[in-house]
């Protein structure tokens, strides 16, 4: 994990983000962006005693854009911004989409086109590397004209003023925190506090986040869908390898390649496919089409993590300084792109999940499982087994086909009809952080259904009919989660699965298993 992370006048890396925003790396300004900095704050400077408008330096701002401001008023006019755009409202956002957004703000400070001064730039470099965050809430972004109330609120805690967190996680008054950590609030200039506030900045973050947490849970899902073909009795044929060149997807075909790796050397697969042992001549899609879904998803991924490097490379700011020098009013402050992809993934983890849940829903229908007790009950009627995992499956899934209705179509016009067209991008973020959390219960409890069905299957881990990856990962549930037997206090089970899927041990038991990593 990268320790300190330069910020330069080029792209950042989504590693980086995830370093910044989650692990905690320090930030460093690199020479090159200090120079570009302090040239592009010299055209600025040179603004400010001309007698044409300027936006952000000499008019107001919106709908307000029409108003000159004297000179003598333009630190004000950059206070007054700040102070009234930190208007967000209702649950504080996570300590992790804060620092993203405060870096990728940063990382446009640092390209010199927006003409702040290097000082400003160091500030905010300061409140990262102290561990000290804005308290923000989750209403306030229409992700149009930037992040604004969210990055508002960081640039609040610049001037000193607002709530934070210390990096020990306690809420107190910016004041004191910067106190605290000898930091000296700053006093904004010319264009300043509208630099700080028009970009993309905690939406971009919140997609990178999402998308390095999908390549984990994508490659559980293939994990959970081939354990529930083994413990389904399900056939590996269809996985081959010569079948899925036929439809050269290439997220499909790192799919199929992570279910055979995983099914390899399965007693269990080996005795179905004997001669006489199988009747079944095709297993049901939810099996069978694994691939192909969580190829589309991981083709979902590989799309807008293309989206997510244009915006590392984009300095999004409005008006810019231009690298010839001049200061002109564009639109990339737009939050289209990235809602757009922020929704798109929704709809990507919404569909593995009401895979996964299909799977699960075969286990414990006696009809179709094969051989196993009802519900997996150990005296069904009197047991109930895994029947109720399945209902909480089911209502995560409910709930994610409504979060994979799309923010990004909606927009209500605002300022006056001057910002008449917004992205909702910052509501997309958000519903899909909520839509990854559920994606992860729902494959725990596939994962855990799964496990006890090859415990009927097979008698447990010690006599294992199961492939080597696949009784690595019920090996590891069965650290954290007693075998079958009679009816027990249930969530705490599930509980347990969720952070062997959250935390990344379950996949590290498969890959161990395996020799080197899924695709």
């Amino acid at each position: 994990m990268q320790t300190v992370v330069e910020i330069g006048v080029g792209a950042l890396l989504p590693e980086q983000v995830v370093a910044v925003a989650r692990h905690n790396a320090k930030v460093s300004l690199s020479d090159e962006s200090l120079a570009a900095m302090t040239a592009s704050r010299a055209v600025i400077d040179d603004l400010v005693s001309d007698s044409k408008p300027h936006y952000g330096v000499s008019t107001g701002f919106g709908a307000l854009a029409t108003k000159h401001i004297p000179v003598e008023l333009r630190s004000q006019l950059q206070r007054s911004l700040i102070r009234s755009h930190a208007a967000s409202s209702g649950a504080e956002v996570d300590r992790e989409v804060v620092r993203g957004l405060m870096l990728n703000r940063l990382s446009t400070l640092a390209t010199g086109r927006t003409g702040v001064r290097p000082s400003t730039a160091a500030a905010y470099v300061d409140l990262l590397n102290a561990g000290i965050t804005p308290v923000i809430g989750e209403y306030g972004s229409l992700g149009c004209s930037g992040d604004l109330a969210p990055l508002s609120h960081c640039a609040l805690a610049l001037m000193g003023e607002g709530e934070v967190r210390d990096a020990d996680g306690v809420k107190l008054p910016a004041a004191e925190a910067l106190k605290a950590a000898g930091l000296e609030p700053i006093e904004l200039r010319e264009k300043e506090g509208l630099a700080l506030i028009n970009g993309t900045d905690g939406m971009l973050g919140m997609l990178i986040l999402a998308s390095h947490d999908l390549h984990r849970l994508f490659a559980l899902a293939d994990i959970s869908a081939a354990m529930s073909v083994e413990g389904l009795l399900g056939t590996d044929s269809v996985f081959a390898e010569d079948l899925h060149a036929l439809r050269p997807h290439p997220g499909q075909q790192a799919a199929a390649a992570n279910i055979r790796r995983v099914l390899a050397g399965s007693a269990l697969i080996a005795e179905n496919r004997a001669e006489g042992s199988f009747t079944r001549v095709q297993d049901a899609y939810s099996l069978r089409c694994a691939p192909q879904v969580h190829g589309a998803a991981r083709a979902t991924l590989a799309h807008v993590e293309s989206v997510a490097g244009y915006e590392l490379a984009s300095a999004v700011d409005n008006p810019v300084v231009t690298i010839d020098g001049r200061v002109e009013s564009n639109g990339n402050f737009h939050g289209a792109p990235v809602g757009y992809a922020l929704d798109f993934l929704a709809i990507a983890v919404a569909d593995v999940a009401s895979m996964s849940e299909r799977r699960t829903d075969r286990f414990l229908d006696k009809s179709r499982s094969h051989g196993l007790n009802a519900f997996l009950a150990d005296d069904p009627g009197v047991d109930s087994g895994h029947m109720i995992a399945q209902y909480t499956q089911a209502g995560i899934v409910s709930e994610l086909k409504r979060l994979a209705a799309p923010a990004s179509v909606d927009s209500i016009p605002s300022s006056a009809m001057q910002e008449d067209h917004v992205s909702m991008g910052w509501a997309a973020g958000l519903k899909l952080r909520k839509a990854l959390d559920g994606l992860t219960r729902v494959l725990a409890i596939e994962i855990l259904t799964s496990a006890r069905a090859m415990d009927f299957r097979d008698g447990g881990v010690s006599t294992s009919k199961g492939s080597a990856a696949t009784t690595a990962a019920r090996a590891l549930v069965r650290q954290h989660v007693e075998g079958p037997g009679t009816d027990r206090y249930l969530a705490p089970e599930i509980e347990a699965v969720r952070k062997l899927v959250d935390d990344g041990s379950l996949l590290a038991a498969v890959e161990e298993a395996l020799g080197g990593p899924l695709n």
